[in-house]
Order: C-alpha cells, then structure tokens, then sequence
C-alpha cells in the first residue's frame, strides 16, 4: 500500500515543475526562431561559444560537448567552444580584472562576427555573462540569453539588455527547476538545429559544409 504521508509535498514539487514546462512549450516558436538563426550562423561557417558562472559553468560544458561530440549516431558534429574550460585564463582574468572581464576578454580573443554566444545564468543578472553578451553583440555576434525569472520581481539585466537577440527564459524562482529548464531547453536547441540542418531549402544555399 502506497504511504500518505507526505504525498501533499510530493504534489507540490511534481505541480511545480509543470508551469514552467508549459511556459517552455508556449514558447515553442521563440526557441525554433533562436535555432534557426543558430543554425544559418553554423551554416556560414561559425561556431557556438557557450559560457556561465557557477553551476551553469557546468551546462556549457555539456552544452559544447553536446555539439562537437553529438551522442546520437550519425548527427553531425558543429564547432562549439565552452568559455569556462580554461581554469588558468578564467582565473587569471578574475584576479586582474575582475569577475565581470572573464567572458568578455576571452570573447574578444577567440572568437568572431559569424560566431554565437550562448549565455546561460539563472537570474539573469550575472555581470559576466551579461559583459560577455555585450562584447559578442558589439562583434556582430548572434547573441542568446538563457535566464530564469519569476515574473514578480521585474526584468532582469540581462533580459532588458539589447545586446541579447533571442532570450530563452525558465519561468520559475526556484534555481533548482530553473536548471531543470534549462537542460531541457539547451537539448532542444541541439535538435533543432539539427532539424534545420535536415530539411532541405530552408537554409541559405550559401554555406559552409
């Protein structure tokens, strides 16, 4: 027999995560849109260059291997670099700069105008990943934001920023499902462009194989 006990907190947390599942799937045609101009940009000859502090340092790692080493047989590889790999540039950058300079510099060294930057922080109010947007912007750089937000303490920086041109959002306060969505939107992005990649005619015919 199944035990009671507890089963409230166990509907709280299941229920949760469902809004902002929801909120994800409502914004189906905001991913896509972010996808496909990732995908011209691969198809132009750039690469994906990912980056966050803390646990979302993490995620662009996995992000970048997601890329380079696809785990589904027969995908093709795409050229991504994670920004948090380099222990000895990142913290050499924070001790004589700053926090703030660690994407920014490294953006501005490594990569360039056809390239993406993918930013990932669960406020959105992360400086560096805000600067590193920033500098990628100025460069010509295809910019995404991948923030979370409650939607009741107002916009974050990164969010209002116009150096961001698609903003991928985790509807929720909690950091722990903010990461949840996270995972599952920076999947999405894989497959889909992928799908783009796929489908014939949908691409600028002027690209890099």
């Amino acid at each position: 027999m199944r035990p009671t006990t507890g089963d409230d907190d166990v509907a709280r947390l299941f229920a949760s995560r469902t809004e902002p599942i929801h909120d994800l799937a409502d914004h189906a045609g905001t991913v896509a849109a972010a996808c496909h101009a990732m995908a011209v940009r691969f198809h132009q000859g750039g690469k994906l260059v990912v980056f966050g502090t803390g646990s979302a340092s993490t995620d662009a790692l996995h992000v970048a291997v997601e890329f380079v080493h696809p785990v589904i047989v027969g995908k093709r590889a795409l050229p991504a670099i994670s920004l948090t790999a380099d222990i000895a540039t990142v913290t050499g950058l924070a001790a004589r700069d700053g926090m703030g300079s660690i994407f920014a510099h490294q953006i501005h060294y490594l990569a360039g105008p056809t390239d993406i930057a993918l930013g990932i922080c669960a406020d959105g109010g992360d400086e560096s990943v805000l600067r590193g947007l920033v500098s990628a912007h100025e460069m010509g750089m295809l910019t995404i934001g991948m923030v979370g937000d409650s939607g009741t303490t107002g916009r974050s920086a990164i969010s209002q920023s116009a150096a961001v041109d698609h903003l991928l959002t985790a509807r929720s306060a909690d950091p722990r499902i903010v990461k949840e969505v996270q995972v599952t939107t920076y999947h999405l992005l894989w497959e889909l462009v992928h799908v783009f990649f796929e489908q014939p005619g949908v691409l600028d015919p002027e690209v890099v194989r």
